[in-house]
């Protein structure tokens, strides 16, 4: 007799899911049972790092990631990383232990109450079989789903006792099934773009996150060059999608509506390719673009398509798209934007680093190739124009703005990335939101390294504080943090770096040893 449990780990085990990011309650107990050797359970402290860590590792993959949970305690406390999940298109398969059947209708302790409805809108799909032989089918679908389309989380509840319950008949047809998309736009289309993009005076690309997931930054270079057009990243980027030192790249767009539509002044076409138009922030009315300037917006996701306030939208692959126009651009002539200047390094000064000073330090000390984890959220402009992101898959950042996404995320991607060095980068108000994951670091031997911005303040918050106009507010410092201690505490070494000298030898030591490291660095408010 072949169990639910049985079909479920050969169907994970052939869709190459063999790595779990979890923290068990005792409804999953029964599923982990008999824990297959050739799969490997890294485990979180906090179900927000899990599923942060689960986050950064499928980004780096491009792969879904199974996420383990307990019931709804479990799943709540993960809804601030789902949601960074969400909005950063990551496909998690994310799985949570029931009550036994007949304990669920009378809400007895542990009861997932209303399973499937508790992480909407956070998923793409989310389920509870109907009966135990339909749970194989329920991680099939989910998978699929996941990484279909616009990729994204998708949540399954099963009860615990239908492990142990026989599958139905044609079970064995379900593991090997592949589902593939191919979403080109039409010859027409793709000609109506070309078209526009040849007949503009002045157009500008304007890439997002989705350029980067592709693996397309390659061909968002090639379209620009062709054309000479300036490329701005979207704003609230939770990725790096062009080389930022290339003479074609302006920056990071700011958030607010009125302040793009300036930035637009001059230009008659705007192509913006795998990003929402746009992702504001801050309350900034005015008009979206300049009278007269047309939008193109390309996008793998039907709801940034529909939700759009303007421009015309083509829903299609990312990655097929770009490079198809790509190629089938003419060369326009047009030079390429003049060079930026880029910013002068910093001054050594007394007191402690300014964040300018940190990023010089980084960007001349630590390999091209190294991938940044952002949760600095106040020096964010600052990493932008310092730091020369040259590679694919470069730099990652919380997508809904939610704290807690970096430390974990760092940890997953390292865990991806064995080739590359992963260099958290995050405030000491952010880093207590998933200080857990130092722990896994250690216990797996995960060598990120992370480099703690110590302000003693949410930085955010007090610019925020002053674009509205609000003084006195309590609740903005976070003095008295000793993260050299809790990084101990967790098992991982540290080093507290408060000059140029000792922050750059601290980081020389980290990238020389094979292990996770912590960086407190005191840094003064930017």
């Amino acid at each position: 007799m072949t169990t639910v449990h049985q079909a479920s780990y050969a169907l994970l085990r052939e869709q190459g899911m063999t790595t779990f990011f979890g923290n068990p309650g005792s409804n999953e107990l029964p599923f982990l049972k008999d824990f297959p050797k050739d799969f490997r359970y890294i485990l979180g402290l906090h179900e927000g790092a899990v599923v942060g860590m689960a986050d950064g590792y499928a980004q780096a993959t491009s792969k879904p990631a199974f996420v383990n949970l307990h019931s709804a305690a479990g799943t709540g406390n993960a809804m601030g990383a789902l949601a960074n999940a969400w909005n950063s298109h990551t496909p998690l398969v994310v799985t949570a232990g029931q009550q036994v059947r007949p304990m669920i209708g009378v809400e007895a302790l542990l009861a997932n109450v209303d399973s499937a409805m508790l992480p909407r809108p956070l998923v793409k799909w989310s389920c509870e079989p109907a009966s135990a032989q339909e749970v194989p089918l329920a991680l099939s679908r989910a998978i699929h789903t996941a990484r279909s389309g616009a990729p994204g989380p998708v949540y399954v509840s099963v009860p615990y006792d239908d492990w142990a319950q026989p599958v139905g008949p044609g079970i064995e047809h379900l593991a090997s099934r592949s589902v593939s998309s191919a979403t080109i736009p039409a010859p027409l289309q793709l000609e109506s773009v070309l078209s526009a993009l040849a007949n503009a005076n002045n157009p500008v690309l304007i890439v997002g996150p989705d350029v980067d997931a592709a693996h397309a930054n390659r061909d968002a270079v090639t379209l620009a060059e062709k054309l000479g057009m300036p490329v701005w990243m979207a704003p609230s980027a939770p990725r790096c999608s062009f080389p930022t030192d290339h003479q074609c790249f302006q920056g990071l767009l700011p958030a607010g509506i009125a302040t793009i539509g300036r930035l637009m002044e001059g230009h008659d076409l705007v192509l913006v390719v795998g990003a929402p138009v746009f992702r504001y922030h801050q309350y900034d009315p005015g008009e979206f673009l300049p009278n007269g300037t047309k939008l193109i917006q390309i996008t793998c996701d039907i709801n940034e398509a529909t939700r759009a306030p303007f421009g015309d939208a083509i829903i299609a692959d990312i990655g097929s798209t770009l490079k198809a126009l790509a190629e089938g651009a003419a060369k326009s002539g047009r030079p390429l934007p003049a060079v930026k200047k880029r910013p002068e390094p910093a001054p050594e000064q007394p007191g402690p680093l300014a964040p300018e000073r940190v990023f010089d330090i980084l960007d001349a000390v630590a390999p091209r190739d190294a991938v940044y984890v952002n949760e600095s959220t106040s020096t964010t402009n600052i990493m932008w124009q310092r730091l020369r992101l040259k590679e694919q898959g470069s730099y990652f950042f919380a997508a809904a703005g939610g704290l807690g996404f970096a430390l974990p995320a760092a940890v997953g991607i390292q865990l991806a990335h064995k080739d590359r060095r992963v260099i958290g980068v995050i405030g000491d108000g952010s880093a207590n939101y998933g200080i857990q994951a130092l722990w896994t670091a250690a216990q797996y031997n995960i060598p990120t390294i992370f480099v703690i911005m110590k302000n003693g303040t949410y930085g955010a918050l007090r610019w925020f504080a002053g674009v509205l106009k609000v003084d006195d507010v309590p609740g903005l410092d976070v003095p008295g943090l000793d993260f050299c201690a809790l990084a101990k505490g967790y098992g991982v070494k540290s080093y507290r770096a408060n000059c140029s000298e000792s922050f750059t030898a601290a980081l020389k030591s980290a990238l020389d040893t094979n292990e996770p490291v912590l960086i407190e660095v005191e840094t003064r408010a930017p």
